[in-house]
């Protein structure tokens, strides 16, 4: 697999996105690593501004469907955004992140678990008990220190900015994105 996966993937994103506006288009899916499976995220945004997000973090099913499933939910159920409508299809940004594996990280409190946080590098997953939330790397553009960077996953599993405890737990991946001219 080169990296001209994205001329794939990107394409395939977008034609799920139109079908599922009634707006006749197709995309080559023949692939054959489309049937491997794989974990991608796919985020929307318009003049730069998110406009959906959503993915998936572990590879529990065939890229192909994985992407096509995702685009789909983040052009019209992410919970933060209205759906998105046939006119602004012209007007949305594709961008595809391929996540590599989660890997747990031993961190024995809040300062070791800041040390060990690679900006522009690292995706994090949060959990403690119920409570989870990620930032896919790119998010490092507008978080660049890794507090802030903390702080703000917290905020988003439903935690105060500030909350620790030993029952924390943290996971990492990276990612390989591709993304569209901007429309």
């Amino acid at each position: 697999m080169s990296d001209e996966r994205g001329e794939v993937l990107i394409p395939i994103a977008r034609a799920a996105i139109a079908r599922a506006l009634g707006v006749a288009l197709l995309a080559d899916e023949s692939a054959p690593w489309l049937a491997k499976h794989g974990a991608c995220f796919v985020t929307l945004t318009q003049q730069g501004e998110l406009r959906g997000c959503i993915g998936s973090l572990q590879a529990h099913r065939p890229l192909l469907t994985d992407v096509k499933s995702n685009a789909i939910s983040a052009a019209i159920h992410d919970p933060r955004f209205m759906p998105l409508g046939n006119e602004e299809l012209d007007i949305t940004t594709i961008e595809i992140s391929l996540l590599s594996p989660t890997q747990e990280m031993n961190v024995r409190d809040e300062a070791d678990a800041l040390a060990q946080l690679r900006p522009d590098v690292d995706g994090i997953v949060f959990e403690y008990g119920p409570y989870r939330s990620t930032f896919l790397p790119q998010v490092w553009e507008n978080l660049a220190q890794p507090r802030d960077f903390l702080a703000m996953l917290r905020r988003k599993a439903g935690l105060p900015d500030d909350f620790w405890d030993e029952g924390v737990k943290l996971s990492r991946y990276t990612v390989t994105k591709w993304r569209e001219k901007q429309h």
